[in-house]
């Protein structure tokens, strides 16, 4: 009889919104900039603030990785 190797089952790496962000935090501003400029555009870039807009975004991005 042949011999197999026996392998335990992989266990999945929990990833937090923290490590993501350090992984590659020039990603990360590139995506909240570019959120946060769709927001200004679905307003006509008229009476809004440029900070909500980047703090929302920031919210968004970061919920989703």
């Amino acid at each position: 009889m042949a011999k197999t190797a026996r392998t335990e089952p992989a266990t999945p790496k929990k990833s937090s919104t923290r490590q993501a962000k350090k992984a590659n935090p020039g990603m990360r501003q590139r995506m909240i900039a570019e959120a946060a400029y769709y927001r200004a555009e679905r307003r006509g870039f008229v009476s809004g603030d440029t900070v909500q807009d980047w703090l929302e975004a920031e919210k968004e991005i970061d919920r989703s990785i």
